[in-house]
């Protein structure tokens, strides 16, 4: 049968298939407008199955704060390609799955990926979108933390994404907080404090310390506290409130936050860099 114009451009506004896609995909399902669109699907999971072994290291964070300033949740969508990342559509799509995992509490990436989504679920909408741009695409991250204030930072190239909690709220503390999650993002650190650094890192960092030591000549005996000192930098390095400010380097993170109010802490964070 004969297949119009039309047809084909109404199926590719429907999926956002091509034309010669959508047009194949008319002609196998007779004109048949809702098995065209289920052929279009599987084609996209053919090409979502041969993907499987791709790594995603492109992509956009995209976060959002309760209204109540009091919970965070992250998310990360992720692709093959700088150029996919880039196209406004995978953003808006990045946010629309943002927005379906805060409305419905979300705590999983297979709780978001079941979500309903344009009457079919987060997980086949993806199938969809990599079936039509020839990429895998996958959700990556799903974070969220929990505080008296949340505060968000995205970089500006949409790659790096923080939250932070803190246990005051406030104007100032918002602003601190702004400040904190850009530390966070530049720094890197591993905790909040020693006591939430796991112990297989700890241990890991004593015994490198013990080699560095050993190599330098240093006696067996004075390697457990050699490593220990190296483990005192290892926390200042890397922790969250040991860290020195980087707007203000006379100050640590610890400090910075008591001048701006007293007793102001951070209670959680989350990082998430693609790529």
């Amino acid at each position: 049968m004969a297949i119009t114009a039309q047809e084909v451009n109404k199926l590719r506004q429907k999926t956002g298939a091509g034309m010669m896609d959508c047009k194949k995909a008319l002609t196998e399902a007779e004109g048949d407008f809702e098995k065209a669109i289920d052929i279009l699907r599987k084609k996209g999971q053919k090409v979502s199955a041969s993907r499987a072994d791709r790594e995603t290291k492109e992509g956009v964070v995209a976060t959002h704060v309760s209204a109540d300033g009091k919970t965070g949740t992250l998310i990360s969508l992720t692709c093959e390609t700088d150029f996919v990342a880039k196209n406004e559509e995978f953003g808006s799509f990045a946010n629309a799955i943002l927005e379906a995992a805060v409305s419905a509490n979300a705590d999983s990436i297979d709780a978001v990926m079941a979500l309903p989504f344009e009457g079919i679920t987060i997980g086949e909408k993806i199938t969809e979108m990599t079936g039509k741009i020839g990429e895998k695409i996958e959700v990556s991250h799903l974070e969220k933390v929990s505080g008296d204030a949340v505060e968000p930072y995205i970089h500006s190239n949409g790659k790096l994404g923080v939250l932070v909690a803190l246990n005051q709220s406030g104007e100032a503390v918002s602003d601190a907080g702004k400040d904190v999650a850009m530390q966070i993002a530049a720094m890197n650190p591993v905790a909040i404090d020693k006591d939430g650094v796991d112990a297989s890192v700890v241990e890991r960092e004593i015994e490198v310390g013990k080699d560095q030591a050993r190599q330098e000549g240093k006696p067996e005996a004075m390697l457990e506290k050699i490593a220990l000192g190296k483990l005192n930098k290892f926390y200042k390095e890397n922790t969250l409130l040991s860290q020195t400010f980087v707007k203000d380097p006379g100050k640590t993170i610890a400090q910075y936050l008591e001048s701006v109010q007293k007793g102001l802490t951070v209670v959680d964070f989350k990082r998430v860099s693609i790529g």
